[in-house]
């Protein structure tokens, strides 16, 4: 038997084969389409996943002003984040993070579903949010998707 044809083809940034990606958030729950774009933005939908490389596509998505909370997620969840200096504890709720922008709900919740090291950072600049339903990214032609 060849032992050559059968040889598993490993996916690294130069033969993977990346696409855009367009998801439309309205009148969608927050964990839910994250967690989607997250699969997609690491690859892990496509048969050919690595886990160690970034194989996954560039995913844009629209608007994030229409995302939805279920509960009373809105003012009882809580952002924490530190300045690093004493006493430098600052807590937020998603109310108060969408009045600054509302891009910042999806980012975070991608950013925590994503792997906390060198490859997650590079995965997570493949994700384009925006308020509306306009984008700057028509001219790479993205394939819409449903969630």
């Amino acid at each position: 038997m060849d032992s050559l044809s059968y040889k598993t083809q490993f996916v690294n940034k130069a033969n993977a084969d990346k696409n855009w990606v367009l998801v439309d958030a309205k009148d969608k729950v927050l964990g839910r389409v994250c967690s989607d774009v997250a699969k997609i933005l690491r690859g892990k939908n496509k048969p050919s996943f690595s886990p160690n490389s970034d194989c996954g596509d560039n995913v844009i998505v629209i608007n994030s002003d229409h995302i939805k909370l279920t509960g009373k997620k809105w003012t009882n969840k809580k952002y924490v984040r530190h300045t690093g200096y004493t006493g430098g504890q600052r807590i937020s709720t998603p109310l108060i993070e969408k009045a600054k922008s509302s891009t910042r709900l999806i980012e975070y919740a991608v950013r925590g579903m994503l792997p906390k090291n060198k490859l997650g950072r590079e995965i997570f600049k493949n994700l384009h949010v925006f308020e509306g339903a306009e984008h700057s990214h028509a001219a790479q032609k993205p394939v819409e998707i449903k969630l």
